[in-house]
Formats: C-alpha cells, structure tokens, sequence
C-alpha cells in the first residue's frame, strides 16, 4: 500500500522549518528542505545569493534534490512522510523572479504527484533575515501568494495552517494528515 506524501509549504517566515523540526521531534517521517544546503554550497563556492545571481542553476539543483527526496517517500514504509516543500515550489520562486520555467520543471510537477498540502501562512512577528533567508516581509508575502496560486493551479487544495504555537501547529497538520 503507498504512503500519503504530504507537502508542508510556506515562505520565509512561515514557521515552517521549526513546523517540520518539531513533527520530527514527535518521531513523524519528515524529508527536510534542500535549498539551505544549496545556498550553503553555493556560498562556499564564492557565490553568495544563487537563486539570485542563476535562478534556474539553482532551481535544478532544487529539482534533482526534490525528485530524489520524492523518490525516497515513496519506498518508505510509514502511513504518512512530511516533506518540507515540494517539486511546485521551484516554479512558484521562479514566478515569483519572473523567470521563466524550463517546460521540465512543470512536466516534473505533473509527473510526481503530492497526496496533501499543508501551507503557512507569513507570519510579521516571527519574521527575521539571516545570510541564507534575505527577503522582506512584503516580499514573504509575495511568495506565499506565489506558493499558493502554483499549486493551487496544479489542482491541489492547499490546507492553511493558522498562528498558534508550535504544539498548536503540528497538531492541525497530524490531525488533518491523518484523514
């Protein structure tokens, strides 16, 4: 039988990583996200930003990693995995730049298909900046809504997940996961 692949999305700001660190700590299978270490091989690289400086090096490095990490969920054997973004989230961020999408990307997005999407909202008080996450809260706001329209046009019903803390969170996502 397979398992329910469950995407949790959300920009920067979202509470989504520490939603994902937390399902972990509760002993859930959880695929964390790739983009970190791209950023940070980029950036030992002498490249600072590489979304920005070569959005689609950076977004196939992000796809053959997703592609991978959708392969991986598949031959588990737990009921649900989490994963911490998901293959239309490249195409949202390169939206969002007005970069153009190879027709790959989009045909990957058809090819691996999510069985539920959980996605965070921007959340202003817990929004900060470090050298891997540089936007803006205006523009956590823009890729939200860049996140949700992707996926929602690829047919998918995004979950909201509301504020509350993190016990709070995770528990709406089990909960609904569980359905």
């Amino acid at each position: 039988m397979a398992n329910k692949k469950i995407v949790i999305i959300g920009g920067p700001a979202s509470g989504k990583t520490t939603v994902i660190n937390h399902l972990i700590e509760l002993g859930e299978t959880c695929y964390e996200e790739i983009s970190r270490q791209v950023i940070a091989n980029a950036q030992k690289e002498g490249i600072e930003q590489l979304f920005v400086t070569e959005p689609t090096l950076f977004s196939q490095k992000l796809l053959e990693g997703r592609i991978e990490q959708f392969e991986e969920a598949k031959k588990c054997n737990e009921k649900c995995v989490f994963l911490d973004r998901g293959i239309p989230d490249i195409v949202a961020y390169m939206n969002y730049v007005n970069e153009e999408s190879p027709a790959h990307f989009i045909e990957a997005c058809n090819t691996y298909k999510y069985d539920q999407i959980f996605i965070l909202p921007p959340w202003e008080e817990i929004h900060t900046t470090d050298e891997e996450r540089y936007e803006s809260f205006e523009q956590a706001k823009e890729i939200h809504l860049h996140l949700h329209k992707m996926y929602t046009q690829l047919g998918y019903d995004c979950i909201e997940v509301p504020f509350g803390n993190i016990e709070k969170r995770a528990n709406f996502i089990l909960e609904h996961s569980k359905k």
